[in-house]
């Protein structure tokens, strides 16, 4: 027969790794919400209040929780290491790119912003500083005005 103390034990142990899988799905649906180490460090208490019931009334409970969590960390730090791109991302502002030159992929104009324009693999809206500007056109961007920049043409020089 199981004793009274040892039910609660086994009640809390299946409590605890539930609670643990709950918190290791929320975690896999929705990444960087780290709960994935207070998940697997209830798993493990509640397998160890699962297969030792008395272990909750022994001070042995502290040194383990405190041993998987530890562990728990630095395994899911390395894990989170190994998912991570190594390089930072790159950001381009508008400003930064006053200087750069690029390729014109539809026709730039004064008057609108219709034109397109490609540099360094990014398009952006374009106005011209003159006149027309055809497609495949080199251009320097000179300047940018809210939301566009404001291009001119590059003269492209022959080897």
């Amino acid at each position: 027969m199981i004793e009274e103390g040892s039910a609660a034990g086994i009640a809390i142990g299946w409590i605890m790794v539930v609670a643990g899988v709950v918190m290791l799905v929320v975690e896999a649906f929705s990444p960087g919400f780290f709960i994935a180490v207070p998940g697997t460090v209830l798993i493990i208490l509640g397998l160890f209040a699962l297969f030792f019931p008395a272990i909750f009334q022994s001070p042995w409970i502290i040194a383990i929780a405190v041993a998987a969590g530890l562990v728990s960390a630095v395994v899911t730090i390395w894990f989170y290491g190994r998912l991570t791109p190594d390089a930072s991302p790159t950001t381009i502002s508008r400003d930064s790119l006053v200087g750069r030159e690029g390729r014109v992929l539809r026709q730039v104009n004064a008057e609108t912003l219709a034109g397109k324009v490609a540099i360094d693999g990014v398009d952006w809206s374009a106005r011209s500083t003159g006149g027309a500007i055809g497609t495949g056109t080199a251009v320097r961007v000179v300047r940018s005005e809210g939301v566009h920049i404001v291009v001119e043409e590059v003269e492209e020089h022959g080897d």
